[in-house]
Order: C-alpha cells, then sequence, then structure tokens
C-alpha cells in the first residue's frame, strides 16, 4: 500500500468511525497529518482523490469538509462512467438495469403518490407530443423513468438506476425508434408502465418494465451481434425501446 493510499484508508477509518461525520470539518493538513502519522505530501494527495470521490469537499479558503455522504453525492460518478463504456460492457450494463429496474417499477406501483403518478403522465404525454424530435424524446424518456425509480422513496436505487441509464445510448435508440417509424411500441410500453402504477399493481408494473427494457437489450444485442455502432442501427433492429 503506497503512503496516498494508507492516508486515504484512515481518512476513511475516521469517517466511517464516526470521529469525522458528514459535514466535518477536516483539522487542518499539517495536524491532520501530525495525527495521522503521515507526511503532509501523501496527506494532500489523499485529500484530492477523496474530493474527487466526492467523500470530501474542498472549499476554497475554508477549509475541508466530509460531504453529505448521500448517495446522489457518493455515485455521482457512475453516470460519467456509464458515458466511456461501449460494446460488451455496455450489453453488461443493459442487464444490470434489467435485473434492477423491474423490481424497482413494482415497489414504485406500491409507493407512488397521487402527485408523482401526475408527474409521470406529465413525462408520458409529452414523450407523445414531441415524438418526432429525438432530443425532446429522449429528456422525457429520461425524466418518465426517473421519476418511477423515484417513487420508491430509495434514493440510493434512484441514483444508482439513473447511473446506469446511459443518456447517450437512449438517444442513440431513439433515434434509430423515429428513423424506422417503430416508436409507437415504445410509447405503447411506456404506457403500460404508467397504467400498471396506476392501478397499483406491483407485479404487472414490474413485468411491464422488464418487457420494456427487455426489448432495449435485445435491440442492443443484434446491433452489437452484426458489428455495428450504436450510433447507426439498422431498421430490422429497431423493435425495441429506450
Amino acid at each position: 500500500m503506497s503512503l496516498t493510499d494508507e492516508a486515504i484508508a484512515r481518512i476513511r477509518a475516521l469517517i466511517q468511525s464516526g470521529t469525522l461525520p458528514p459535514g466535518a470539518k477536516l483539522p487542518p493538513e499539517q495536524q491532520l497529518a501530525a495525527e495521522l502519522g503521515i507526511s503532509r505530501s501523501p496527506m494532500r494527495e489523499a485529500v484530492k482523490a477523496l474530493a474527487v470521490a466526492r467523500v470530501l469537499d474542498v472549499r476554497r479558503g475554508d477549509g475541508t469538509y466530509v460531504t453529505s455522504l448521500a448517495p446522489a453525492v457518493l455515485l455521482e460518478g457512475l453516470g460519467l462512467a456509464v458515458e466511456l463504456m461501449h460494446g460488451n460492457t455496455l450489453l453488461e450494463l443493459t442487464e444490470v438495469r434489467r435485473l434492477f429496474e423491474p423490481v424497482a417499477t413494482g415497489l414504485a406501483a406500491t409507493r407512488v403518490t397521487p402527485d408523482q403518478l401526475a408527474e409521470i403522465k406529465g413525462h408520458l404525454d409529452a414523450m407523445r407530443a414531441v415524438r418526432e424530435d429525438v432530443e425532446l424524446l429522449n429528456k422525457h424518456d429520461a425524466a418518465f423513468h426517473h421519476a418511477v425509480v423515484a417513487a420508491t422513496g430509495n434514493e440510493a436505487l434512484t441514483t444508482l438506476i439513473d447511473g446506469i441509464s446511459s443518456g447517450t445510448l437512449r438517444a442513440r435508440v431513439w433515434r434509430g425508434m423515429v428513423e424506422a417509424n417503430a416508436a409507437d411500441q415504445t410509447l405503447a410500453e411506456h404506457a403500460a408502465i404508467y397504467a400498471a402504477l396506476g392501478e397499483g399493481d406491483a407485479n404487472l408494473a414490474q413485468a411491464a418494465a422488464l418487457v420494456h427494457i427487455s426489448t432495449t437489450e435485445r435491440w442492443l444485442r443484434r446491433v452489437h451481434g452484426a458489428g455495428q455502432t450504436t450510433d447507426t442501427p439498422d431498421e430490422d433492429a429497431m423493435h425495441s425501446s429506450p
């Protein structure tokens, strides 16, 4: 273990033990280094690394603080990592989404409030209205799914699913859908999810979400198997949804 890794481990231990709780201000660099028995250089690098990981927040002229450590903060970088993935890794992420999101949708059906249901319907209506505009369609598609999972009230689950649902992949799929005149299918699948949520039927909601995500996965596998990029899908592979 390098000195920097050791410094990271010791700071994390202070946070995990509650010695430095969320929102706490770290002692000055020199003092903290002395307390942990580590030189200032690796301590400085450790703070930088933990700041990148959103564990620490370095405020210029004020000091360094432990962040809220909320899932939305700690998992923020997941989406960026997903955007950089391609090929088989994207297929793996789609599998992960298929495993998580239908279950989350079923849970949402048991917890969704009238206001949340109205928000979901608003995005569904917007998708129908802008079906020829790929950019807006993709925007409301992402918002639709975020609102559904957010209805679970589980911040960690919502952040995780948001992170693995690549905005770039959604846009590419939607572009292919619109160009192939196959958008009706995916809009119908979104409508089925909304209807199941409105009925409070967890099993039906989970099944509707599974069908919806599985068609996206099949599309991606066909395109990948044909040796194409997801930027230029063929019409035969366009019977899917984002």
